[in-house]
């Protein structure tokens, strides 16, 4: 069930068990990647990533799931690290520079040119996820970072659920990212007001949900890749506000998500 052309991928933050039950539990649940977190209490720490990402990727290969991403350091010896262990793609966000757009602009593309260079040498793409909260949060802002590098180098990661929450429709998000698409992030969230009706001044909260009762919308997102014919990987993030449920959640979505794309 599914698009064959697709690689369903999951983000592993909720999950620090073992790389054996890590590669079980998500085969089992219908994955064949995963984006690890190279990260301190994960299955490869940040200091370690050239001794223990080969091991990681042979544990889980034996259970048919690949390493379709990572979010860990930058220093050219993990990029090496990164390219000699087949992971593709290196995703990074980009935070808002306290002095503004222009200075955030600036600055982040002056880092990639530096990075490209070892992106280059040693295989890896550059990522680059938009995100609520502080850093460059829509396709229109992944479009003005990426746009004129190599889409073999750097590339955007569009996640649809924070698109959502900034009211970026998933047509046209997907239009102005597309020459430099490198992944999808589907996940699916709502705005729920935190403050009593009678409040002087309203505020609002994010609430993380399952595929289905969220703003984005997904059977949108699986007729617009189709009709465009999406190759490559979709990643459920794994992030839900319930967190005692998310195994419960993700294998919902999942499934879900798999029928959309049939």
């Amino acid at each position: 069930m599914g698009n064959a052309k697709v690689t369903w991928a999951v983000f592993t933050k909720p999950w620090k068990m073992p790389l054996p039950e890590l590669g079980k539990f998500v085969s089992d649940l219908g994955f064949g990647g995963i984006e690890l977190p190279a990260r301190p209490g994960y299955q490869v720490e940040p200091g370690n990533v050239a001794r223990d990402l080969p091991k990681a990727v042979k544990v889980l290969g034996d259970f048919g799931v690949q390493i379709t991403s990572v979010t860990g350091p930058e220093d050219e010896a993990a990029i090496a690290a990164y390219g000699e262990a087949g992971i593709p793609i290196l995703r990074v966000m980009v935070g808002n520079h306290p002095d503004g757009y222009q200075a955030t602009l600036d600055n982040t593309r002056r880092h990639y040119d530096e990075m490209l260079p070892l992106l280059t040498k040693h295989g890896v793409k550059l990522g680059v996820q938009n995100h609520v909260g502080g850093y460059i949060c829509n396709a229109t802002g992944l479009y003005n970072m990426v746009h004129g590098y190599d889409p073999r180098h750097v590339g955007a990661v569009l996640c649809l659920g924070h698109c959502a929450l900034q009211g970026e429709g998933i047509k046209s998000a997907l239009d102005i990212v597309w020459p430099n698409l490198a992944m999808i992030f589907m996940k699916n969230a709502f705005w729920y007001r935190l403050t009593h009706p009678e409040a002087k001044v309203a505020q609002w909260g994010v609430h993380w949900t399952t595929g289905r009762h969220g703003l984005s919308h997904w059977p949108t997102v699986a007729k617009e890749l189709n009709e465009r014919n999406f190759e490559g990987c979709i990643n459920l993030n794994a992030e839900y506000s319930d967190e005692a449920r998310v195994n419960e959640f993700i294998a919902e979505d999942i499934v879900f998500v798999k029928s959309l794309f049939a």
